[in-house]
């Protein structure tokens, strides 16, 4: 787990730059950090400040020869790869980045392939050999065998840069569901990509810009990542299952003009099967245990401490309690560490679930309690770290979490992320799953879904109907927004041409008002929920250099659920049905037999309204200055009918304050 950073261009490189660049993320790989400059004859390997003295190791190739002067140029032109390393395999020099391979490949490599183990044996027996014990160098192996085929292989999550010194191309790829980040940003003919938006600061010709539709429907719509077009105008993702090769030839010519970088469209590598196969009862429930305890064990494996996020819910719980058996049948003798976020306010405490959880996995646990204080003693660090604003306080708790696990020397930890989206654990769901029975014709199954989940969850006749009607006819959604203040029917708190934000759905265009339980898992997955959890929990982990791996993400796993049918993770009132029967046994009956879901979450309401109100108020009231061409006064008053109990709390206070803040902490142009 690591950063990465580059620049492709046809002029000098700058020290000032490169080293500054390194510098913006040294958060995400403290270690160690290298350089490798490829001119179209040769490649210059430098160190930085941050280069331990084991990385100057003579015996090792790609290791580096001399420092990173404070100033001057670098070379005339060509491709610059940067590496900052949080180490987790191979400990040794020959873990350093960027890594060679053949003294053809050069890699700057963020994240891990689980399989590692299992594709280094293929290759060997193939004729291959290896010098270390990191999964960069078997990469490097594989991508040689296979090209860019070498993906599909691959088990596990990344972003990564390759390049290849003799057919003069740079090879970029992201992970199946984009739980790592690439980022690209192009400007006076030159290309730069990097694992955080952030980095582009370091570079002379940065001058950052506000998307304002993106921008926009955040705002409104509460969703962000859901386009390659990030907040900041100009850059945008590399999009997840995608990879990208460019041509290095004219940024390596004498005599380049004009932007060296002519073709920059990436190519889809992998996308979701489809639904043509299907699982039901034992084989789904089994299937699923067997394929979830193969998932933690693969991501057990590091030469550091493991841990895990344990939140007292489902999913989380049913990791620890795999992980904890798991490290006792490998005769690991430490304890596993999971860590809990708490609240001092019972509705949003989860602390009695995540014991339970605790002791019968054998881990030690540790527990924070966000406060309320705290969230704006760190928010500035916060909203920095993010590089774009969120949507609601929620990720503090997991922010709180990581920070609580660096601190106790824990540098891997493992989480739930993921599980929602493809075992359908939002209440949504169940308007979709009623939606389809009533498509279906299947009116007596829909009669008696209703009573479950009265009985189940305490949802009325009347809310089931409800939901059954949004998901059948969608284009009812700003009726209902209206009865429940959702902020994207009430268009007095936007000025002039931002209110056409109002008309655009950009969730819907993603298929989050889908016509199936499928449909809207897909979408869950690939646009209106997963992208913007997975950008945060990059985030919150690499500000505090520890990596976060998901279990419920590995793509065995994904497809997997999403060909187990609706009943058996829906049926009878009761959400992840089929998760709930195969950890039986594993996991505390009090876990799999609660209805509630929380989640790291904190009580935003009531710190908004009562703990730090006035705080909030001229946090809000700055971001509405801040956000003047957009925003209208309007949001404060309305805040403050909150404050009088005569307007229902929601989130979109928290998300123009947060808006403001970001484009003063970036200093970003409207």
């Amino acid at each position: 787990m690591c950063g990465i950073f580059g620049l492709i261009q046809a002029r000098p490189f700058e020290a000032r730059e490169v080293s500054e660049l390194s510098r913006l993320m040294r958060h995400r790989g403290p270690d160690d950090e290298g350089f490798a400059i490829f001119d179209g004859s040769s490649v210059r390997l430098f160190a930085g400040a941050d280069t331990p003295s084991a990385s100057f190791d003579p015996n090792v190739s790609y290791c580096p020869r001399q420092s990173l002067p404070p100033a001057g140029q670098l070379a005339t032109r060509g491709v610059l790869l940067g590496h900052r390393r949080l180490a987790i395999l191979d400990l040794s020099a020959h873990g350093h980045q960027p890594m060679s391979y053949r003294d053809r490949y050069w890699i700057s490599y963020n994240g891990e392939v689980y399989n590692y183990l299992e594709l280094r044996s293929e290759l060997q027996n193939a004729g291959y050999s290896f010098g270390s014990g990191s999964d960069t160098e078997v990469i490097l192996a594989a991508y040689d065998r296979w090209g860019a085929d070498c993906l599909s292989r691959f088990n596990g999550m990344w972003s990564l840069a390759i390049l290849d010194t003799v057919k003069r191309r740079l090879f970029l790829a992201r992970d199946r569901f984009g739980i790592k980040p690439l980022y690209l940003w192009r400007s006076g003919g030159r290309l730069a990509f990097a694992s955080e938006i952030k980095a582009f600061g370091a570079l002379f010709d940065w001058r950052p810009q506000a998307c304002r539709e993106r921008l926009l429907d955040m705002l409104v719509w509460n969703v962000m990542d859901h386009s390659e077009q990030t907040m900041f105008q100009g850059v945008v993702q590399l999009p997840a299952g995608h990879c990208l090769s460019l041509d290095l030839a004219p940024a390596l010519s004498a005599v380049a003009e004009g932007d060296p970088i002519r073709d920059v469209t990436p190519r889809r590598w992998y996308s979701l099967p489809d639904s043509s196969k299907t699982i039901s009862g034992a084989a789904a429930v089994s299937g699923l245990r067997d394929l979830l305890e193969d998932a933690v064990r693969l991501r057990l494996r590091a030469d550091v401490t493991v841990g895990s996020c344990l939140s007292g819910g489902l999913d989380s719980s049913s990791i620890v309690c795999v992980m904890g058996r798991q490290l006792r049948e490998q005769g690991v003798s430490e304890s596993l560490h999971t860590f809990t976020a708490g609240s001092h306010d019972a509705d949003f405490d989860e602390t009695r679930y995540a014991t339970a959880v605790a002791q019968s996995a054998r881990s030690t646990a540790h527990r924070v309690v966000p406060e309320p204080g705290r969230l704006f003693e760190d928010l500035g660090r916060l909203v920095w770290h993010q590089d774009e604003p969120f949507i609601s306080t929620s990720i503090f708790a997991q922010w709180c979490v990581f920070q609580l696990a660096r601190q106790e020397g824990v540098i891997v930890m493992l989480d739930g992320q993921g599980a929602d989206e493809i075992l359908c654990g939002y209440r949504g769901f169940f308007g979709a799953y009623l939606a389809g029975l009533i498509r279906q014709a299947s009116l007596g199954r829909w009669t008696a879904e209703l009573a479950s989940l009265r009985r189940e969850i305490g949802f009325s006749r009347l809310r089931s109907t409800g939901y059954t009607v949004a998901y059948l006819m969608p284009q009812l959604l700003g009726l209902f927004g209206k009865l429940d203040h959702r902020a994207y029917a009430d268009r007095t708190w936007l000025l002039g041409d931002a209110r056409q934000a109002f008309y655009t759905d950009p969730l819907r265009a993603r298929g989050a008002r889908a016509a199936s339980v499928r449909e809207m898992s897909v979408a869950q997955i690939t646009a209106t929920n997963l992208p913007m959890l997975l950008h945060w929990e990059d985030r919150n982990s690499m500000a505090f250099s520890v990596e976060a791996r998901v279990p419920f993400l590995d793509y065995r796993v994904v497809e997997f659920c999403l060909s187990v049918i609706d009943a058996d993770k829906l049926g009878g009132g009761i959400s992840k049905s089929v998760l709930r029967q195969s950890m039986r046994g594993t996991v505390p009956d009090v876990v799999l037999d609660r209805r509630d879901k929380l989640g790291f979450v904190t009580a935003e309401r009531l710190w908004a309204t009562r703990d730090m109100k006035a705080r909030f108020r001229e946090e809000l009231r700055k971001s509405v200055e801040t956000l003047s061409s957009l925003v209208s006064s309007t949001v404060l008053t309305q805040f403050e009918e909150v404050l009088a109990g005569r307007r229902p709390f929601d989130h979109r206070y928290w998300r123009v304050l947060c808006a403001g803040l970001w484009i003063r902490t970036f200093n970003v142009a409207l």
